[in-house]
């Protein structure tokens, strides 16, 4: 069982920049893919970046290469997305999940943190 913990979220002009933090509970952190994901009112959940277990291969949405970074340590059992060039779209609910590494599914969410961007 792993229990996710999302910090960090809030409010930033656009342009600016926001760093996400996921804590996760559990002695086998390590041997888990993560990843972010948003949601905006109305819309659907959508996947914004993912990081293998060992941290040496990522995956990042088209609508935030370049802008967002998602990186790991297992060591602190934790998991960041940092977010610079902010947009008004970039507005969310983000949560962080958690996946047994080699699997597809998500089994492990976050309650998720609000960002919210103003132009």
């Amino acid at each position: 069982q792993v229990q996710l913990v999302e910090s960090g979220g809030g409010l930033v002009q656009a342009g600016g920049s926001l760093r996400l933090s996921c804590a996760a509970s559990g002695r086998t952190f390590s041997s888990y893919d993560m990843g972010w994901f948003r949601r905006a009112p109305g819309k659907e959940r959508e996947f914004v970046a993912a990081i293998s277990w060992s941290g040496g291969t990522t995956n990042l949405a088209d609508s935030v290469k370049g802008r967002f970074t998602i990186t790991r340590d297992n060591a602190k059992n934790t998991v960041y997305l940092q977010m610079n060039s902010l947009k008004p779209e970039d507005s969310a609910v983000y949560y962080c999940a958690a996946r047994t590494s080699g699997f597809t599914g998500w089994n492990y969410w976050g309650q998720g943190t609000q960002v919210t961007v103003s132009s």
